[in-house]
């Protein structure tokens, strides 16, 4: 994150320990380890500015490091879920993909299956109609003999009766 130039500038100023946060932090540290180490006999009564600022930044520091455990906490929770997730949806994927490959292949058996009885439908279709013609013609031959049958029957009859 790049600062603006006039935040630049004013930091050209400052010394070099105070140029960079890691540098600040480092000497706000040795500031306060060489503020607490130095011993004093004040009454728990009298506590110095320094000694209240010193309680503070513990105070602090015992806050940040507590919500730093949750975080960490909340991360590894979320990190867990995250891998949790993506080992299900992996597994989502490849039985997905298992079961359309599954069913590719069922529409190609279908398709050729259907393929096979159109086919079939076209034979037996074609079969009928022979056999439809075949059955006309038949009736028609029939119907044919039927009535050359009933005239000489009749021709017949009527010599007969003439005979008698």
């Amino acid at each position: 994150i790049l600062a603006p130039a006039h935040q630049l500038a004013a930091r050209a100023s400052y010394p070099t320990a105070f140029r960079h946060p890691s540098k600040q932090m480092k000497c706000f540290a040795a500031a306060l380890f060489a503020a607490t180490a130095v011993p004093t006999a004040v009454s728990a009564a009298e506590v110095s500015p320094i000694g209240k600022v010193v309680q503070l930044i513990s105070d602090l520091q015992g806050k940040v490091i507590k919500e730093g455990e949750e975080a960490q906490k909340l991360y590894a929770e979320f990190s867990e879920w995250c891998e949790d997730r993506a080992r299900e949806l992996g597994h989502e994927i490849k039985t997905g993909t298992a079961e359309a490959d599954s069913l590719k292949a069922s529409i190609a058996t279908s398709s050729a299956s259907i393929l096979e009885f159109t086919s079939k439908i076209d034979d037996l279709a074609s079969d009928i109609a022979t056999d439809e013609a075949d059955l006309k013609a038949a009736t028609e031959i029939r119907d044919n003999e039927a009535a050359d049958f009933k005239a000489e029957e009749s021709e017949l009859v009527e010599t007969i009766s003439m005979l008698d």
